[in-house]
């Protein structure tokens, strides 16, 4: 493809190819590529105030206020930072909103500098829309559905297949009450982006029909494109069942022992106990109306003695004690009566290695 203003995006996402984004922190931070990297053109502020100017002078007016803003010793160090990045990244390309003045003036600068680097036509604007489409594309696919009770494994099994697309994986978020990690969840566009890529890889690799986990509309705080959605609400269920001991199993290591390690490794000792027993305790809070006043009462005490023994001694099985009754009341109750209304879509039942083994030789 050509190194010039490229417009082949397929190709830039495949290759992960590195990307320098030029728009203003603030619009980094609503959602940006997997691969690309925040250097501004302009910081919040200035980007503000040549807006203003724009929208009451015009564009020569704006441009002439951005020149006079970006200047001197800070136009040097962006220049700088814009500079190390292209020797960085020699097959990388930059962008701004639309691929339009920002772009311009950033590989003039740059040019000035003594490198030729090339922006991406149409900018971040269109980079998204394509990728929009990319999700849409596949509502037409064969897509099947895997479900199954809380602790059964679905997301781990998803990512066991070569065409499965991991919903939870892409929002940074494991979609339950419980179900945030340490670090952030993604926002809206960058888990729409992140699902998007790993979509086009897939297809590269030859897959023409895609497994995604029973979620609802919401995995955390962003949406399953609508389109995506209803597809999914359709397609045919292969259901995990395990029996509640393995479940329990998998809840220990991935709740309790890996997000203990996580916020102790984040957070250091003491502040990552505090923030562990917190999480715990703000997933449970997070139910209470389900379960009841003195039915929570009584778990949220189980949970912060299992909390107590395992800083003191190191155990988690006590955390089976309190786990186990927010399945039994909460999380199974409500498993069943939603699978229940979607029975007639359900082709398989299985334990975890038999629901995989069939998605593996019905899913070529």
């Amino acid at each position: 493809m050509s190194r010039k203003n490229s417009s082949n995006y397929r190709d830039i996402f495949l290759n992960d190819t590195p990307m320098m984004d030029m728009r203003a922190p603030v619009e980094f931070t609503q959602g940006a590529f997997p691969t690309s990297c925040s250097h501004p053109l302009m910081l919040d502020d200035e980007r503000a105030a040549v807006g203003t100017c724009y929208k009451e002078h015009g564009q020569d007016a704006a441009i002439e206020l951005g020149h006079r803003l970006v200047c001197g010793d800070q136009k040097s160090a962006r220049v700088a930072q814009w500079k190390a990045f292209c020797e960085a990244n020699p097959q990388g390309y930059l962008y701004c909103f639309r691929g339009g003045l920002r772009s311009r003036i950033t590989q003039q600068w740059l040019k000035e500098a003594g490198i030729d680097y090339p922006f991406i036509e149409g900018g971040y604007k269109a980079l998204r829309s394509f990728l929009l489409e990319t999700i849409d594309s596949i509502n037409h696919l064969p897509l099947t559905i895997v479900a199954g009770c809380t602790g059964s494994g679905k997301t781990l099994l998803i990512n066991t297949l070569k065409n499965g697309l991991d919903l939870e994986g892409a929002a940074n978020h494991r979609g339950s009450s419980f179900g945030s990690y340490v670090s952030a969840q993604r926002s809206q566009i960058s888990f729409d982006n992140t699902l998007a890529v790993d979509i086009l890889k897939k297809q590269a690799q030859g897959c023409q029909s895609f497994i995604l986990e029973d979620e609802g509309r919401n995995v955390g705080s962003v949406n399953v494109p609508l389109l995506l959605h209803k597809a999914m609400q359709v397609a045919p269920i292969a259901v995990v069942e395990d029996p509640i001991d393995v479940r329990l199993g998998r809840l220990l290591d991935e709740y309790i022992s890996r997000m203990q390690g996580d916020f102790v490794a984040a957070y250091g000792e003491v502040l990552g106990w505090m923030k562990f027993s917190a999480y715990l305790e703000k997933g449970l809070l997070s139910i209470r109306k389900r379960l009841g006043h003195e039915r929570h009462a009584n778990i949220l005490t189980l949970q912060q003695r299992a909390v107590n023994v395992q800083r003191q001694t190191g155990r988690v099985d006590d955390h089976l004690d309190w786990l186990a009754l927010i399945l039994e009341q909460y999380y199974d109750p409500m498993y069943h009566y939603q699978l229940g209304k979607k029975a007639d879509r359900i082709v398989f039942r299985g334990a975890y290695d038999d629901v995989q083994a069939w998605l593996i030789d019905n899913h070529k």
